[in-house]
């Protein structure tokens, strides 16, 4: 499948698009492309089995469109816009995400820049679409966490990120294979980039608004099968676990922090004791996320931050478990 006209000249971005049946975020994506003020770029959309008119809509929109024949997954789909790319440069976007205005032409400057970088991602901003707590809540925590990180990166994020097409080539682009449902393909490409030697910047100035409504299920299945567990099991095989992003030690000594205290709640029932340690290690837990928590008041007030920690120690719970439990939980958990 394809549609429009394919562009003959080399733009420094070619915008690359996987879309599976997203005809209510899509055109609110492919408008803003449109309305950037950087515009030396050429628009691929991969339509990865879509049912509800996502191809068409995209090529109205004057997109070229590709088709992978059926539901393959985003890392098959991102691979099949960039081996048919023209750009210098790769530039992933997620089909629910908006650009800023300036977003393409932040990310252009930074690699004009610096010639020697292979790589960079932005960030979601802090005013997510979707009105609801759940969407507040999972979007401004991603937006803390990368506004918060090192610049200089060892992974990759493909809901808004630029990587020169040769090197993406020259390794093989997303491990498909391993990843053919969305998870942390860009994490491992990343991985293994920075792993040759290559380069990869976080530009906490390139930012794009999320479009996704996410309820709690949504989010739990999302942060445990799609992340929790394929992020454990690269890890285990890891020869060093890097202290960047949600890694970072606060975060670690968190997860440790999260798993005494529901022990200790667990284990007063028999032994009043343990009350101690709920209260040391909630403490703890406190005292190690202020910055966060404080980040959450700034930008939606006391009640959202004090609704957001409960919702944020369950995800340090559930995220340190699944790291212990990777090596012996079967690869089927969430299939």
């Amino acid at each position: 499948m394809q549609y429009a006209v394919r562009s003959t000249r080399r733009p420094l971005f070619s915008l690359i698009i996987p879309a599976y049946n997203a005809r209510n975020t899509l055109p609110a994506c492919l408008k803003a492309v449109h309305a950037s003020d950087f515009q030396d770029w050429e628009l691929i959309v991969v339509d990865d089995g879509s049912t509800d008119g996502s191809a068409e809509l995209a090529a109205g929109f004057g997109a070229w469109v590709m088709g992978t024949g059926g539901r393959a997954g985003p890392a098959h789909a991102r691979n099949l816009g960039a081996a048919a790319a023209n750009g210098r440069y790769l530039f992933f976007l997620d089909a629910d995400c908006q650009l800023h205005p300036d977003t393409l032409g932040r990310a252009a400057r930074h690699l004009q820049a610096d010639p020697t970088l292979d790589a960079l991602f932005g960030s979601y901003d802090d005013t997510p679409a979707a009105p609801n707590f759940i969407s507040q809540y999972k979007n401004l925590f991603h937006h803390y966490i990368h506004q918060t990180s090192r610049e200089t990166a060892v992974t990759f994020w493909a809901g808004c990120g630029a990587i020169c097409r040769e090197r993406f080539l020259e390794l093989g682009g997303f491990d498909a294979a391993r990843y053919p449902r969305p998870a942390i393909e860009d994490i491992e490409l990343g991985c293994r980039l920075t792993a040759v030697g290559g380069r990869i910047r976080l530009a906490k100035d390139v930012q794009v608004t999320h479009l996704k409504k996410w309820t709690l299920p949504t989010l739990l299945r999302s942060d445990i099968c799609d992340r929790a567990i394929p992020w454990s099991q690269l890890l285990h095989g890891a020869t060093a676990v890097p202290a960047d992003l949600n890694l970072q030690g606060k975060h670690r000594l968190s997860g440790a922090a999260a798993l005494v205290l529901l022990f200790s709640l667990l284990g007063m029932k028999w032994r009043r004791g343990t009350a101690v340690f709920a209260l040391l290690s909630a403490a703890a837990l406190f005292w190690l996320n202020r910055d966060l928590y404080q980040f959450f008041r700034r930008k939606r007030g006391w009640f959202f931050a004090l609704r957001a920690v409960p919702l944020h120690w369950l995800y340090y719970f559930y995220g340190t478990a699944v790291y212990l439990l990777a090596p012996i939980a079967p690869n089927s958990a969430c299939r």
